[in-house]
């Protein structure tokens, strides 16, 4: 069984208790490859910011390790943790793989983040939100770079605005929140040059989270010139994970591979 670690082993920032819901972990799935070092994606289940889907986390690490990529799943705070707590446990997540990057046998200038449903969304605001670290911080992990190398993003919640999931806004941001903040967490709206390369998919009929949530940051990144790739399958459920069982969406894995073979992964 692959054993957690804490991004903060004396506590978490924002911690309101010392129980398992208040300590951020990363679970490592490293690659067995023989290829040294490797490239890692730290991955983010959905769930609504409530919750975290299995379906969305080992299996997904399993799938990485077998294309030869080592995988850390991201158990970051929930409900009724609101942001910036989720956010910063995954701009952790990214600097604790960069600073361990010898011992998990890992090349620091190929870590990625790839994130589902509500776990999308953070991914993405890691994306679009991220620092280079700081220089003189005490804590030798605060001093890498929170800016992920590339972007997979799994029928992503992505905007606050009119194709909002509401259910995840409100976990995240409360019931009402100030316009402002709905703004600065629509992901669309973030997007610059810097943002990294990114892999996009959705189902066209996606009853969960609106489509539009896909080709709102697809179109965005397009303005900036920033690469991507974007499928939108015809039609689908909600939540479908590594959609083995999906006729149609089951081929993203294989061109995500592709694509992140591109990207030197």
């Amino acid at each position: 069984m692959n054993m957690s670690v804490p991004l903060w082993p004396d506590g978490a920032p924002f911690a309101r208790g010392d129980q398992d819901e208040d300590r951020p972990e990363l679970i490592p799935f490293p690659a067995m490859n023989g290829k040294d070092p490797a490239s890692a994606v730290i991955i983010c289940p959905g769930g609504g910011y409530a919750r975290h889907a299995p379906h969305e986390g080992q299996p997904v690490a399993e799938w990485l390790n077998s294309i030869g990529i080592s995988a850390f799943v991201l158990k970051y705070r929930v409900a009724p943790y609101r942001h910036p707590a989720p956010l910063t446990d995954a701009r952790r997540a990214i600097r604790y793989v960069r600073f361990y990057a010898n011992e998990f046998g890992i090349d620091p200038h190929r870590v990625g983040i790839l994130g589902f449903s509500a776990g999308g969304h953070l991914a993405a605001a890691a994306g679009t939100q991220f620092d280079y670290g700081d220089a003189h911080a005490a804590d030798p992990i605060e001093r890498q770079s929170s800016r992920p190398d590339v972007m997979i993003l799994c029928y992503p919640v992505i905007t606050f605005l009119e194709y909002r999931h509401h259910g995840s806004m409100a976990n995240l941001l409360g019931e009402h929140p100030p316009f402002a903040l709905r703004e600065q967490l629509s992901l669309e709206r973030q997007v610059t040059s810097d943002t990294p390369p990114t892999f996009l998919w959705h189902t066209s009929d996606d009853e969960g989270v609106p489509v539009e949530n896909s080709l709102l940051f697809a179109s965005a990144l397009s303005r900036h010139r920033v690469p991507f790739e974007l499928h939108s399958y015809e039609s689908g459920r909600h939540g479908l994970g590594l959609a083995q069982d999906h006729p149609q969406a089951r081929t993203w894995t294989r061109l995500c591979e592709l694509w992140l073979r591109r990207q030197g992964f």
